[in-house]
């Protein structure tokens, strides 16, 4: 998750470097995070369903061969056509892959335990939030934006390497594939997945131009974003101590409350976020939002009905990379016109409505 989640989010932070050696625009880079979205989001829909079918841990491994293709392919690029084409065969692999970690991991929880164990998989997003995207910031400034994708592609060989020195964990293949749309039938689903769409097309769109704004608006150095970044990392991480607490509280409480903590952070941005200092504290508490958003969203859709976690997963990382190009793509016009403060409360808004999702959400689950 580390491996994939450094190229999912690293790209925001060094575009401005990317854009200045291939002589074009940020926004123009961050059409390849958009592409990236986009293949993850068709993948998952269209991919993930075989989860079910041939197993988690056997298709996990083969999406992180394609990943590591993905990326050498992206540190060799020269031009940013061939970068958007590089990462949207990333995103093929990612949607795959995150699916398929979100499955295995809700098979082997205790019963009881699922949001403990789902937050113990986000770590893998901490990490790649504290450790990779930071240190990418960093890499780039001081040698090449190249060496970035090069180094996450050798942590993504090392994983395969893990991952085939382990054992087999496919013990409950159902040897059929469930269609993704069938789980929109599933009691919960749909708000949920709603939900998730509004809060991660708002986290993406403020995200994707953060490091431009920071870097060109603030004249703050490139280093900058990997401060930004770990801040981020190190709350969202933190909060996994957080996990079994809210495990306990009502979901109808407890997701309004944690989207409502998101949307009031975007909107004190908007009012004060024009130093370093304040968007370093802001992060902070983003982080922390932000992690408990996910986890009560993902455990939620884990235990809407058992038999289909492969299709429902899928149906979840379909939508949140799907909110990866719409934010990336919209957002991205609506700072090239109006600027980054118009970006922060456009991402209230659809945390609003992300909010409104949230109140229909149903308690009980189908194993």
């Amino acid at each position: 998750m580390g491996v994939i989640g450094s190229n999912s989010l690293l790209l925001g932070p060094i575009a401005p470097e990317i854009a200045t050696s291939f002589k074009s625009t940020a926004q123009s880079v961050m059409l390849a995070s958009a592409a990236f979205g986009l293949g993850t989001a068709l993948s998952a829909l269209f991919l993930a369903r075989y989860i079910d079918r041939f197993g988690a841990f056997r298709m996990l491994k083969n999406a992180m061969i394609l990943l590591v293709v993905a990326l050498l392919s992206s540190a060799s690029t020269f031009s940013v056509e061939w970068l958007i084409a590089s990462q949207l065969i990333a995103g093929i692999a990612s949607g795959v892959a995150i699916p398929a970690i979100y499955t295995t991991a809700a098979a082997i929880a205790p019963k009881g335990l699922e949001s403990k164990t789902t937050g113990v998989v986000l770590t893998g997003w901490t990490l790649s939030l504290v450790a990779g995207v930071s240190l990418a910031s960093i890499l780039a400034e001081q040698f090449h934006w190249r060496v970035v994708y090069l180094g996450i592609g050798a942590l993504a060989v090392l994983a395969i390497i893990i991952l085939s020195r382990l054992s087999n964990q496919d013990e409950n293949v159902t040897r059929t594939s469930s269609s993704p749309f069938s789980a929109l039938s599933v009691p919960g689903v749909k708000p949920l997945l709603a939900a998730c769409g509004g809060f991660m097309t708002a986290f993406y769109g403020v995200y994707g131009y953060l490091g431009d704004y920071i870097y060109h608006e603030l004249h703050q150095p490139l280093s900058a974003n990997g401060l930004i970044a770990l801040c981020y990392g190190i709350d969202f991480g933190s909060a996994a101590f957080l996990d079994l607490t809210i495990s306990k509280v009502n979901p109808k409480v407890a997701m309004p409350a944690s989207f409502l903590t998101v949307a009031a952070v975007y909107l004190a941005f908007a009012l004060s976020g024009n130093s370093l200092p304040v968007i370093c504290i802001l992060m902070l508490f983003l982080g922390t939002a932000n992690h408990l958003c996910v986890n009560l969203l993902i455990t939620g859709l884990n235990t809407t009905d058992t038999s289909k976690r492969g299709a429902i997963m899928g149906l979840n990382s379909a939508v949140t990379y799907l909110a990866v190009f719409i934010g990336n793509t919209l957002f991205g016009a609506l700072y090239l016109h109006w600027g980054y403060t118009t970006v922060l409360y456009a991402a209230v808004g659809f945390v609003v409505i992300s909010i409104l999702f949230t109140v229909q959400i149903r308690t009980t689950s189908k194993r």
